[in-house]
Order: C-alpha cells, then structure tokens, then sequence
C-alpha cells in the first residue's frame, strides 16, 4: 500500500471525495499555497491514484515557483472514464464538492479540456483555461505547452552540441502538446523522424510532414496509418535514433526497462512526470540532458496564470518565452557547473523561493 511522504514542502492538504448518490471519487491534492492560490489540472482516468495526484501536485508547485508565478501546486484526478457520456454531470458534481476549497484553482488536464472548465467556472466561480467566449486564453488551441518545448529546445540544444535547425524529433504522445511541440519544432526548421500515440508508432529517418500527421490525428485518432512511415509498436518510439525525444503523454513512460535504449542526446519533458527518477540517473550517466518537466513544460501554466491575471494572447506568449528561456538557462549552468542532475539544479531553485514565501506567512 501506498504511504504518504511529507516534507518540507507538503502535501499540505490530500482529500479523497466521494459522491454518494452518482458514485463519483474523487482526489484533490493541494501541495503548497505559500505563493498564493494552488493551481493543477484536473486529470479523468479510470486509473488515476493518490500516489500519482501527489507527485503531480508537487510537480505544479515546482513548476509555478520556478517560473515565477503568485501561485503554489495543486492536481485533481476524477476517477472515471474520460469518454464517458455523463462527463459533464460528473465534473458538475466534482465542481460542486471543492466549492469551498479556495486555495485550489482548477485547470484542464488529461481527460478534461476548455469546455470541462467552463462547467467548473460556472458552479464554483474560478477556473483556469477557460473558452475564449468567457475570457479565456485556449491553452490547447494555442499550443502554449508546445510553443514553450520549442523554446526550451532553443537554449537546451546547444549544451549537447544540436542544432535545431535539422535536428531530429521524436515525440511519444500526439495529443494536444505533442502535435503543438511537433508544429512549433517544425516551424524552427527540426524534422520530426518518429510519433506514436496509443496505437502504435510510425518512423522515416528522412523525415515526416507535420501537416499530414496532424490531419490524419484528426480524422482518423491516429498517426499509425501514416502512408511516409513505417509502423512499429508505440515503444519503439523511446529507441529512435534521433537528437530530441520528447515524452508528451503519461507518467513514468522513461524508466529503468527502456532508458538503456534512449538514443537521444536530449529530453525535453513535455508531459508530468515522464521520467522516473531512477531512469534520469541513468540518462545522466550516460550523458544524455534531461530537461525536467517543470522547466520544460511550463508553458501551459504559465499562459493559465497569465490568464487568471487578465492578461492578453500576446503578453502570455511573451511570458512563456521569456520565463521558459531563462529557466532552461539558469538550470542547465547550474546543472554544469555543479555537475549535478538539472532536475536537482531546478528543485534547488524552486525550493528556495516556496521555504522564503513560507518563512514569511509563518507556515
């Protein structure tokens, strides 16, 4: 069984909802509001654990104080089928039940979208990533999480000797921040060698047209009959031979079995928690840069809290630039000059600015 680790951080709060009459459990983990008001998805899985909501909260936290946000870390997991014809109803009633848990700001994540928050909004009063029609910056239409990738690349590539322009991409998850990383990677001159999403793989060592990968996602679900590629199961995309892997889907997919396999020179994290931490002392040893997620991914919070704040498209895309850039900087001189893993750099960093925030609220 599962038991829960405190630290100096947090959990500061780990609730487990359950609505009676519809059946509905939920989890919500606020990790630490020093800096202000937690914000975190709201992930929809039939297999979503208290474990995995924990790590994703601290990973917000993280993510939010490194980058320079007035907020802490929280994470949701409704435990239900993403595809489920109720899902509205049984958002409502999650909705319903943090009413009065202030110090959370839900935001959309795996399994939930725009729409979801616009449910959100209108039974409690705060959401992130909100339709456009009731104010909101569409994080997924805009890509902010790709767009920030493609701005960590920028600076990360030439600490392992890349250039991005030709350099080639292979990308495990072709969802929203996929395909945006794939656009955005595209649009600075890199060549997308290998995709997979759920059912399967597709490779060309010359290269694939992200234009057509993205159509075909669209009118079909998936990239696997992709007529330039060939098709392989979804696991070979970690053993390509190319210079930037990124992992955009779900948790741990980097780990012990398959980091041995890792050709790449460099890891951007686009999704929580791709890596375990197991897998990246490995990546480390053998001298493949692992970007860690809360530097590399930020972009999507990022936008989400400039949105909050009433900001305007361009002032979040300015921002996401600026702070991703600069972070990916900071972390990766630290990172060589220590000789240290730069999620340690990156921790190190986020840590001191969430224990000051605490040491001057008294926690």
């Amino acid at each position: 069984m599962f038991e829960i680790s405190y630290d100096e951080l947090g959990p500061s709060k780990i609730l487990h909802l359950y609505s009676a009459k519809r059946g509905i459990k939920a989890i919500v983990v606020v990790d630490n509001a020093a800096l202000g008001p937690a914000v975190g998805g709201v992930r929809v899985s039939a297999s979503i654990t208290t474990e995995e909501v924990i790590r994703l909260a601290r990973t917000m936290t993280l993510k939010s104080s490194i980058a320079g946000l007035p907020h802490g870390g929280g994470k949701a997991g409704i435990i239900a089928d993403p595809k489920d014809p109720k899902k509205e109803e049984y958002i409502r009633i999650f909705s319903r039940m943090i009413k009065d848990l202030n110090d959370y700001i839900p935001g959309p994540d795996m399994g939930t979208d725009e729409k979801a928050m616009a449910w959100v909004y209108d039974e409690i009063g705060r959401a992130t990533g909100l339709p456009e029609e009731m104010g909101g910056i569409p994080l997924d239409k805009l890509g902010a999480t790709g767009f920030g990738l493609a701005e960590c690349a920028e600076v990360a590539c030439p600490y392992v000797g890349v250039e991005l322009k030709g350099a080639r991409i292979a990308i495990q998850g072709f969802g929203s921040v996929g395909k945006a990383a794939a656009k955005f990677l595209s649009m600075r001159g890199a060549i997308i060698v290998a995709v997979s999403d759920t059912k399967g793989c597709v490779y060309n060592p010359y290269g694939m047209d992200f234009k057509e990968l993205s159509e075909l996602k669209q009118s079909t679900g998936s990239i696997i009959n992709y007529q330039k590629g060939k098709a392989a199961d979804c696991e070979e995309v970690f053993s390509q031979d190319c210079d930037i892997l990124i992992p955009a889907a779900t948790p741990d997919v980097i780990n012990l079995h398959n980091a041995r396999n890792v050709k790449a020179r460099l890891i951007l994290q686009g999704a929580n928690i791709p890596v375990t931490r197991e897998a990246e002392e490995l990546l480390h040893k053998k001298g493949i840069l692992s970007v860690p997620d809360f530097i590399a991914n930020a972009g999507g919070v990022i936008m989400a809290a400039m949105e909050y704040a009433g900001r305007v498209e361009k002032e979040a895309f300015d921002a996401i630039s600026l702070k991703i850039k600069t972070n990916t900087g900071l972390i990766l001189e630290r990172s060589k000059h220590k000789n240290i893993l730069p999620r340690h750099a990156a921790e190190e960093i986020a840590k001191e600015r969430v224990l000051k925030a605490m040491d001057y609220r008294g926690y």
